[in-house]
């Protein structure tokens, strides 16, 4: 396989920075273009949890940790990048009349750091929680959880990638690849621009879908409606990630919180011209359950709500590597963009120098969902 002279990168989230940054730290000549601005999209807006907590595949799990570890390095590597990243742990409890002892004996069966902990010894653990909120039964603290501001993240990696040499393309409109005789040679930008290259990577997040289809390529795709609510700074005191039954918050770099819920994100509400929207009432009860979970029963104010698809591949599980229809075209597409962030560009950069398909996307590569 020829090493690529040059790589064009389409997506400013978490996925683009990485996969941009760790092929120009390796020497390839890339061009790192975007619709909008850098984290405009979905890493502007996640919950930004970083963990591998809950039930899912063996396979999906060893990706996760193995991202997790990938932020541990970032955070040793990165002076001051505590302000942005922290791994204070995460507290989950189960909806009344469910339990999650199964759940618990699942991740331990993982090995994944898992420790049930008693109502009355949640302030040991997460001091800002009321313990009258939590489950009768206790809750499970993950002391390998974290979250992280994926907008800081891409302002460090541009600053990375710029230093070797690399290219930021911001406002370039929809781009999506050219394809000729059957291989990526280029990417065509929103003005009519055109970005020849050897390789091209599609990490546009839930847009990732549509772009391949301009080109005939479709994947599978359940992304739905989503959105975060972020409030104005306060005196809140929380550390750790709280997923609970019915609002899941961490905090934000300005001293605010950050929260979205299951229930929530089902009340949106789409019309004719394709916006999305999200009654005010909505928004206040979210608000009022993280009130109600929080020890000081803050009042909280809105101040912005970040709106937009979540990016879901169709099987839930991530979509990586090679289009097996289009010589030279990579995807990089997944549900928890944060937790596998760092570590998808280094495997797309693996793969896109000398073909190299690390073990652990072997079960997520885009054939099983292309057509």
């Amino acid at each position: 396989m020829r090493i690529p002279e040059h790589v064009v990168v389409v997506g400013g989230g978490i996925f683009g920075a990485s996969s941009a940054t760790e092929l120009a730290r390796r020497g390839i000549t890339t061009t790192w273009v975007t619709k909008g601005r850098l984290a405009d999209g979905a890493s502007g807006r996640s919950l930004a949890w970083l963990n591998s907590a809950g039930f899912r595949t063996e396979a999906y799990h060893r990706i996760r940790v193995e991202g997790i570890s990938r932020w541990r390095d970032f955070a040793n590597r990165i002076p001051g990048s505590e302000s942005f990243l922290r791994f204070d742990g995460g507290l989950t409890w189960a909806k009344p009349g469910l339990s999650h002892k199964e759940r618990f004996r699942h991740e331990r069966a993982l090995d994944y750091p898992s420790a049930w902990v008693p109502r009355d010894a949640i302030s040991e653990v997460a001091p800002a929680v009321d313990p009258a909120a939590v489950a009768s039964e206790g809750a499970i603290f993950n002391a390998n959880d974290g979250w992280v501001d994926l907008p800081s993240v891409i302002s460090v990696l541009r600053r990375e990638f710029e230093i070797f040499g690399g290219t930021v393309i911001e406002d370039a409109g929809r781009c999506v690849p050219v394809v000729e005789n059957g291989r990526a040679t280029a990417v065509r930008t929103g003005a009519g621009g055109v970005l020849p290259a050897d390789a091209v990577v599609v990490a546009a997040g839930p847009q990732s879908p549509g772009v391949l289809r301009d080109i005939d390529v479709t994947i599978s795709d359940d992304s739905p409606a989503a959105f975060v609510a972020f409030t104005q700074p306060l005196d809140h005191g929380l550390s750790t990630v709280l997923n609970t039954p019915l609002v899941a918050i961490r905090p934000t770099v300005d001293g605010g919180l950050a929260m979205d819920s299951g229930w929530s994100e089902r009340s949106i509400t789409v019309d004719d011209g394709g916006t999305t929207h999200v009654a005010d009432q909505v928004i206040e009860r979210l608000l009022a359950e993280a009130t109600k979970v929080l020890a000081a029963h803050p009042s909280l104010e809105l101040d912005h709500i970040g709106m937009g698809e979540k990016p879901i591949p169709g099987d839930g599980e991530p979509c990586i590597g090679a289009i097996d229809s289009v010589s030279g075209l990579y995807v990089a597409f997944s549900h928890s963009g944060a937790t596998q962030g760092l570590l998808m560009g280094a495997l797309i950069a693996a793969e896109v120098i000398d073909g190299s398909i690390d073990p652990l996307t072997e079960p997520f590569r885009p054939g099983r969902l292309t057509a």
